[in-house]
């Protein structure tokens, strides 16, 4: 049984009614962040009940010591942890001398919780009668802006009822805060430094083993009826921990408030002795500005963003409710500013999967961020990957790679890998063929090949000789093979030849060699430099293109399909439809050693191959493979349904496209798989975008040009999106009868529809 308790809305997610078993569930959901730091949806006050506290800094984090039983050499030394930054959030309340605890209150009623996406705010409500009978009426809102990207802003107001009544406010900043996993329950953090001055604190700390040193600060000020009042407050500090007092006697039916504000400033942007300096900044900036004025102009940032992500379905709440949030949060954890940062599974709403990057940015994410801002921004992510690939080399170095050949990591902070499951560690290869394909992807989308011969072109070769070496030549078949590796459907560890990595080894290897020959010829000065720096020879390439022509790809001749591995017919070839539900999640009932014997796949594997190669293959080709892996298919990875939805939208599908459709894009919202209080699906977020733009609207790039062949669920009226190619801003409306193209700019662009070329001329309306 999948949740259901958020109310469908077009711009927000609500949730009515307090219930202590969602708390943690709702902490995920309605999550906040800025791109440089983000928050759980905790309570502002004092909560005993069972929460997962979390708020978080971009980029930093702690290497967590590896535990595992035995020692493999290549094994990473650490598992980086996103890291549980200091709390500036907190606001205890007491009315008469007894705290304000939604676990403990005689009465609590009125509950919501709001986080408005088209505004960039999230703001609860309620009523509440405390053990002393005193009734009161609560409205917090909160926000971390957009515009200053440090700071964070609260409103917190508090109305008594039923009886006149003391309140106090106890802002506070705590630095002695816990990750929720931790392998060897170190202390993270070390606090340096706690100080006050009038109004504002600050806590000083920096991270063990890593040494990035923060400062979390606050400022607050309190009203009544929206005056600003002076009261006098004291002030408690100890080690790791400050807090004010503000006590105010407030009239029955009036309202006491406290606007905070509060963040970090951080070495990474500021030096580490100029940082209580910077912070004094900040809030200066932000308190000159207030907090009305600040949320104005969050809600004009959040409009821009909009303006140019947004996708409209008209006829669909749930449909439209579940694309925002999925792109409303991943506009919350990454926006492109900081080429030193990526796109963590998590983002800022948990701590699962530590590390900051996988393959999912390459895979998933570039095409979001290319088509919904400025292509700067998906050159940042690349680049990203050329700045890391000394530490790739290395990577491959500990496993015995040689020559410049690159590997990189599963999952990485800095570039060194650092997940510590030996059956992905060492196996999961085919991340690399990801990050070449970002590459291919990039310049296809955008036209701009700059990027090759400045940079990209080193990153190919590197992963080029990783393919080559990882090969291994068969007297048995007289091919070359790729053993011992776990595909992307993470349910067949230890495998010889998955078909999805061996085609993309094939295709890398057949790439480079192009863009060496391209650069050659067109950029020689670069083709000089990297050549010698690289130390590539012709002999070399030889030997590539010898592994290339000659790659092994498992076939059955049986079922005309590639297959998985060279041993998937020798499973028990039973269903999902056969697998009792009581079965399902596999992976929360059943043991890994059934699940590695069992026929069932995680994520798309042969079908992510024949998505980002699909103009390799026949339209039957995909049909025949789609309908043999699809019903083995468990869809436990958040990647999976999105694939799955492009490609019944491309074979006509459109039921079986609009249901993976509504899984992917309303997987945490509904909470699939059971483990939305963990933290959101960020990366996979960009697949529900993918679902739409690729699979409904049937966005592609042929010939150099856009190319569409939309079409739309019965269960939609229309749907719109837009797309920014190559400098031209392209608006697609799509509804059952007709389907219009708006074109912002200069110069005319033609595009094809369904296989026919069209000509759009600027701000003018082209109906097909």
């Amino acid at each position: 049984m999948n949740q259901d308790y958020i109310k469908p809305d077009s711009w927000s997610i609500i949730e009515e009614g307090f219930d202590p078993s969602r708390v943690k569930s709702s902490e995920s959901l309605f999550s906040i962040g800025n791109g440089a730091m983000g928050q759980r949806a905790n309570f502002e006050e004092h909560y005993s009940g069972d929460t997962f506290q979390g708020s978080y800094i971009a980029g930093v984090y702690y290497p967590d010591k590896t535990r595992v039983g035995w020692w493999k050499n290549g094994y990473p030394e650490y598992f980086a942890k996103v890291l549980n930054a200091p709390n500036w959030i907190g606001i205890n309340v007491f009315i008469n001398g007894e705290q304000l605890d939604l676990n403990s209150c005689k009465s609590l009623y009125n509950f919501q919780r709001e986080l408005n996406m088209k505004e960039g705010w999230l703001s609860r409500s309620f009523r509440a009668t405390l053990e002393n009978d005193v009734q009161v009426e609560v409205y917090v809102k909160r926000f971390l802006s957009l515009e200053l990207d440090e700071v964070g802003a609260i409103n917190y107001e508090v109305t008594p009822l039923n009886y006149d009544a003391e309140i106090t406010f106890q802002p506070y900043l705590d630095s002695g805060i816990t990750n929720e996993d931790t392998n060897w329950d170190d202390k993270f953090w070390d606090t340096t430094n706690v100080s006050h001055t009038n109004n504002q604190a600050f806590i000083e700390a920096r991270t063990m083993k890593t040494n990035f040193h923060t400062c979390t600060f606050m400022e607050s000020k309190v009203f009544i009826s929206n005056k600003p009042i002076l009261v006098e407050h004291n002030v408690k500090a100890d080690s790791n921990r400050v807090s004010f007092n503000y006590s105010y006697p407030v009239k029955k039916g009036d309202t006491y408030s406290i606007q905070k504000f509060g963040g970090y400033t951080v070495d990474r942007n500021h030096d580490k002795s100029e940082l209580i300096e910077a912070a004094k900044r900040i809030l200066k900036t932000a308190s000159g500005i207030g907090f009305s004025q600040m949320l104005k102009n969050q809600k004009t940032a959040w409009a821009n963003i909009w303006e140019m992500a947004d996708i409209t379905i008209d006829g669909d709440e749930k449909a439209q409710q579940g694309i925002r949030f999925n792109i409303f949060q991943l506009n919350q954890t990454y926006l492109g500013k900081d080429s030193r940062l990526n796109i963590g599974p998590k983002g800022f709403t948990g701590e699962k999967y530590g590390g900051s990057t996988y393959w999912d940015t390459e895979a998933y994410c570039i095409p979001f961020y290319m088509a919904t801002k400025d292509q700067k921004v998906a050159r940042t992510l690349l680049e990203y990957r050329y700045y890391h690939l000394e530490k790739a080399i290395e990577n491959a170095e500990k496993l015995g790679f040689k020559k410049g050949a690159a590997l990189y990591p599963m999952v990485t902070m800095n570039g060194e890998e650092c997940h510590n499951e030996w059956e992905i560690t060492f196996e999961e290869i085919h991340r690399n063929g990801a990050i070449a394909f970002a590459i291919y992807n990039y310049y296809r989308f955008t036209g701009d090949y700059s990027y090759i011969p400045e940079k990209g072109l080193e990153v190919l070769i590197g992963i080029a000789r990783f393919w080559e070496q990882r090969a291994t030549y068969s007297n048995d078949k007289n091919k070359y093979v790729i053993l011992g590796v776990t595909g992307p459907n993470e349910y067949e560890n230890n495998v010889n030849n998955n078909w999805y990595t061996n085609y993309l080894a094939k295709w890398c290897i057949n790439y480079t060699i192009e863009q060496i020959e391209k650069v050659k010829a067109e950029f020689s000065s670069d083709y000089s430099r990297i050549t010698k720096k690289v130390n590539l020879t012709d002999k070399e390439l030889s030997l590539w293109k010898t592994v290339s022509d000659n790659m092994y790809f498992p076939f059955s001749e049986k079922y005309q399909v590639y297959l998985q591995q060279d041993g998937f017919l020798d499973k028990e070839l039973i269903s999902v439809a056969d697998l009792s539900k009581t079965h399902r999640p596999i992976n929360q009932k059943w043991s890994w050693d059934r699940i590695l014997r069992s026929p069932y796949i995680k994520q798309a594997d042969v079908l992510q191959g024949f998505y980002f190669f699909e103009d390799h293959f026949s339209n039957e080709e995909l049909e025949k493979h789609f309908d043999f892996y699809e019903p083995f298919t468990v869809h436990e990875s958040s990647l999976s349904p999105c694939v799955h939805s492009i490609q019944a939208a491309k074979l006509d599908r459109m039921e079986q496209a609009y249901t993976f459709y509504l899984r992917t894009s309303r997987l945490d919202l509904d909470d699939y798989n059971h483990e939305v209080h963990e933290g959101l699906h960020i990366t996979s977020m960009a697949g529900t975008w993918m679902s739409i733009v690729e699979g409904f609207g049937g966005l592609r790039v042929k010939d150099n040009k856009l190319s569409f062949a939309p079409k739309i669920p019965n269960q939609w009226k229309e749907y719109s999106f837009k797309v920014n190619f190559r400098s031209h801003i392209i608006k697609i409306n799509v509804s059952h009868d007709k389907i219009t193209f708006i074109l912002d700019g200069k110069d005319s662009l033609d595009v094809m529809v369904n296989n026919k070329n069209i000509k759009i001329e600027p701000n003018s309306v082209v109906t097909v």
